[in-house]
């Protein structure tokens, strides 16, 4: 069983960054590829960003390459998501994830545990 909770998201303007951070409990978080989902208003959720349960392998949707990085810390049971170049687009409910396997993959039935969200709002 891994409980995820998610925080940092908030109110920044296009261009601007946040860092979401998404804090795991259970002693075996380094067995789980993570990844974070987005879901605006009236849209399906979509994949964003993932990575391996070394941290060494990581992928983006399109969308986001270039802006966003993904990074974990397994000392902290913690995974990271690095939002730069903000634009109003972004704007959505932010899901982390934790796949049982050691590669992110993206696809949503992948993942057996969710995160509650958090929410990004980009102004323009």
């Amino acid at each position: 069983q891994l409980q995820l909770v998610e925080s940092g998201g908030g109110l920044v303007q296009a261009g601007g960054s946040l860092r979401l951070s998404c804090a795991a409990s259970g002693r075996t978080f380094n067995r789980y590829a993570m990844g974070w989902f987005r879901q605006a208003p009236g849209k399906e959720r979509e994949f964003v960003a993932g990575i391996s349960w070394s941290g060494g392998s990581t992928s983006y949707a399109d969308s986001v390459k270039g802006r966003f990085t993904i990074s974990r810390d397994n000392a902290k049971n913690t995974v990271y998501l690095q939002m730069n170049s903000l634009r109003p687009e972004d704007t959505a409910v932010y899901y982390c994830a934790a796949a049982h396997t050691q590669y992110a993959g993206s696809y949503r039935y992948e993942y057996a545990y969710w995160g509650q969200g958090t929410q990004v709002t980009v102004s323009s």
